[in-house]
């Protein structure tokens, strides 16, 4: 893979401010399982009552303080759980586990908090009591730590494919112990209609048997999602950190046809797959793996379990833009944005998709024929195919008044990225100093953010646009056409 080796110091600012939109959206890592299953994911503020006597109970109140964004409460009763089973722990060496899960669970509140060194000193503390990850995982052993600090590490590269390396092995550890506990199957039709003339002792039976079919076969997809994620994670590594390695190609190789493998109906190993194609400039087959990914996650609600998590939508954003696919990247963002407008990130890609919408559109207008193009153009990605098959069901009429339009949408989005940027302290000086960049662009062309100034009345406006103002009658209305 042609990659350069990277400046140390610039990618530590890179990593500290994707771990900082990480934490926001609860990523690198899935969150660990919940103490208290009763607890829901509410956004309410919760009451709780404290019991200082019972350090299991703190935990589960502390969880539900968590999930309910009140990091600052769930602290002090995590550390008066902890201090309870420390206590535990050196009156009796068969409890020496015992403080693993509120350490665990104080690490989690500390990325909350943004203190990433407290979580990391925090984990490493449980991977003394826990080393190979063989205590059970309701009990606060198992993968998590090791995947936690191969994201948290401060060294990276080999440092950080090491933890990936020691939680994976957990994982396919813990797979293989579910696939020999038994035999599964999906039930067929048969089967339930068969079950439908069973008398009512058996129905309850089937169904009991069925919940506990059910619960391992949920159990053993989510230990193989976590797997290729941590695969993932190491083919990203050896991307970045260890790129100029002789055999960063090879691993990279091996690593994502496992991932594949062991989830192949996740989105995030096939969007992985687009970035390795990418970096190898076989832009077919990175197109090819990211509608595939994009296919089996858009037509979801947005609640769904198997929506990907909002780093990596982020990140697919990006590929979507580097593969050209403007209109699907353009989807993915604004679904973003709904979900939290103060995503920085999000704002900044959405504004640099529409900014490279409109040189598309300006591009199209400018070198077609003296006819003026016809208002459901496709962008020169989309040449040559039919509505059913293009990326996303949203597309752009590429005429010179569309230019207009999409880069006043543009400088609003960036506009939007640089105050958030600075109202939130953001840590992403490339990041910043692109939309800048981007802006200034935009203001050279003479876009506005209304209707009222910019291109379509500014004296700096190109001949194109001058033409434009000449046939506006002959100009279709910007808007929006559906192409599913």
């Amino acid at each position: 893979m042609a990659k350069a080796k990277p400046d140390k110091e610039k990618d530590e600012k890179y990593r500290a401010a994707k771990r900082k939109e990480e934490r926001k959206h609860h990523t690198p890592t899935e969150r660990p399982p919940t103490l208290s299953p009763s607890v829901t994911g509410t956004k309410s503020k919760t009451k709780v009552t404290m019991d200082t006597d019972n350090p299991y109970t703190l935990l589960a109140q502390a969880t539900a303080l968590l999930q309910t964004s009140q990091a600052g409460p769930a602290l002090l009763l995590a550390t008066r759980a902890l201090a309870h089973l420390e206590r535990s722990s050196a009156a009796s060496t068969s409890s020496a586990a015992a403080p693993l899960a509120a350490l665990n669970l104080l690490a989690e509140i500390h990325i909350e908090l943004g203190d990433v060194d407290a979580a990391r000193t925090l984990y490493l503390r449980a991977v003394q009591l826990d080393p190979d990850g063989t205590v059970p995982e309701v009990e606060g052993g198992g993968a998590e730590k090791f995947l936690w600090l191969a994201q948290l590490c401060e060294e990276g590269g080999q440092e950080s494919v090491r933890w990936f390396e020691k939680g994976a092995s957990v994982l396919r550890r813990e797979i293989s112990a579910l696939d020999s506990s038994g035999p599964r199957k999906r039930r067929t039709h048969d089967d339930v209609n068969n079950h439908n003339h069973d008398d009512d002792d058996d129905d309850d039976e089937t169904n009991g048997s069925d919940d506990r079919y059910d619960a391992a076969e949920e159990e053993e997809a989510e230990k193989r999602t976590k797997l290729a994620n941590a695969l993932c994670g190491m083919v990203e590594v050896y991307m970045t950190d260890l790129s100029w390695e002789s055999e960063a190609e090879s691993r990279c190789e091996t690593l994502i046809t496992e991932a594949l493998l062991v989830a192949p109906d996740t989105p995030g190993p096939l969007q992985t797959l687009a970035s390795i194609r990418i970096s190898q400039t076989k832009h077919a087959e990175a197109t090819s793996a990211l509608k595939d990914s994009m296919a089996l996650w858009t037509d979801l609600d947005p609640e769904d379990p198997h929506v990907p998590d909002f780093a990596t939508r982020v990140s697919l954003a990006r590929l979507l833009l580097e593969t050209a696919l403007y209109p699907a990247a353009m989807e993915v963002l604004e679904r973003l944005v709904n979900e939290d407008d103060q995503s920085v990130e999000a704002w900044y890609l959405g504004g640099w998709g529409l900014y490279l919408m409109g040189d598309a559109a300006a591009a199209t207008r400018s070198t077609s024929s003296p006819s003026r193009p016809s208002p459901s153009a496709a962008l020169p990605e989309e040449e040559g195919k039919t509505a059913a098959n293009r990326p996303s069901p949203t597309t752009f009429v590429t005429t010179a008044k569309n230019a207009i339009y999409l880069r006043r949408s543009s400088r609003a989005w960036l506009t939007t990225a640089l105050t958030l940027y600075a109202a939130l302290e953001y840590e992403d000086e490339p990041l910043r100093d692109h939309a800048v960049e981007l802006v200034a662009s935009l203001a050279a062309l003479g876009v506005g953010l209304d209707a009222s100034e910019g291109e379509e009345g500014s004296e700096g406006s190109t001949d194109d646009e001058e033409v434009e103002d000449k046939d506006d009658d002959e100009d279709e209305d910007v808007d929006m056409v559906d192409g599913s």
